[in-house]
């Protein structure tokens, strides 16, 4: 156990490549404040979006967790889709803070699981989630972020993953008919190409140009937006396509890490096309995995639902540090 502590009131805050999203802790096991959304590229980096966002947040903090969709060196982290290099210690110069701390956006996901609260989630099945085992968290949005967390001697442990980048291939007829279409991305077919947002594009691409039918054109919102206006349409049809991927990927990491603990969906996706999830059809690709298939059958699934689930992950790191095993003294800001 150690002595470090996060002084309230604790600023949350998740940065992406369009948005960035703050609220304020007033102490530790406290609700959030009101959520401040900010545009990334309304500001040259962390310090001036934080002065920006402080006068909205109702007091001024003493403390931060961050976390951001771009790889942790050290205490630095630069976004993948945007200019902005996060640095600690710089930024609790400039804001005045006593301590902080930079978490990959995945890994926060994962350091989150343990505050997540059933009505934030769509049970996806009927089996309950209780928390013993490993878990899993996975979801596509720019791109595709997997992670896990263990749990050892009541402490919580995040483990990493570059899952998004290994070769991914068709499974069913469906698929093998589709696949020669789809448009590479760095010249290879990845499980980021096929399930981040672009994805969802790519697969209704491919999936008319394997009907003999001329290539739409249209981007990840216009086929989300069609879908809609036309359920029982072709692109509906993709879109539920998409989602029986997801399932067998979700499926993939599930047994990958032995997840007895479940596997929570999320990211920018998922939610938008939730209308054309089936239960059935998910959990029958999710576990499909012989010779595994009764471990796969035995593993929870859902997807998160509150865009702020994140926010309170961090706020809970920040009540109770020794809960979660990270190494502060060499990763917090001061």
């Amino acid at each position: 156990m150690s002595d470090f502590a996060f002084p309230s009131p604790v600023l949350v805050c998740d940065t992406g490549g369009t948005n960035v999203r703050f609220a304020l802790s007033p102490s530790p096991g406290a609700g959030l404040g009101p959520i401040v959304h900010l545009i990334t590229d309304d500001y040259p980096g962390l310090p001036e979006a934080i002065e920006a966002a402080t006068p909205k947040l109702g007091a001024r903090p003493q403390s931060m967790i961050v976390c951001g969709a771009g790889p942790v060196v050290g205490r630095e982290l630069k976004l993948t889709n945007a200019p902005w290099v996060m640095d600690g210690p710089e930024t609790a110069r400039r804001a005045g803070l006593k301590q902080g701390l930079l978490l990959n956006d995945f890994e926060a996901q994962a350091l989150s699981l343990p505050a997540i609260q059933p009505d934030w989630t769509r049970p996806i099945g009927a089996l309950a989630f209780d928390g013993q085992g490993p878990q899993v968290i996975l979801g596509p949005g720019t791109g595709l972020g997997i992670a896990a967390l263990v749990e050892a001697d009541g402490r919580f442990t995040p483990v990493s993953s570059e899952a998004c980048h290994i070769d991914f291939g068709p499974v069913t007829d469906e698929e093998f008919a589709l696949w020669p279409h789809l448009e590479r991305a760095h010249g290879r077919i990845t499980s980021e190409s096929v399930l981040n947002g672009a994805g969802l594009a790519r697969v209704h691409r491919a999936r008319m140009m394997g009907l003999g039918r001329p290539d739409p054109h249209l981007e990840p919102p216009q086929v989300t937006a069609a879908a809609e206006a036309d359920p029982k349409g072709e692109v509906a049809d993709s879109v539920r396509l998409y989602w029986r991927i997801v399932a067998r990927f979700a499926g993939d990491m599930a047994v990958t890490f032995v997840a007895t603990g479940g596997v929570t969906l999320s990211g920018g996706v998922l939610p938008r096309v939730v209308d054309f999830l089936d239960d059935a059809t998910f959990r029958a690709a999710f576990e499909a995995k012989a010779p595994v298939d009764a471990l796969a059958r035995r593993i929870p699934t859902r997807l998160i639902i509150r865009s702020d689930a994140v926010l309170a992950g961090m706020a809970a790191i920040a009540a109770a540090p020794d809960r979660y095993g990270i190494d502060y003294p060499s990763r917090g800001w001061v």
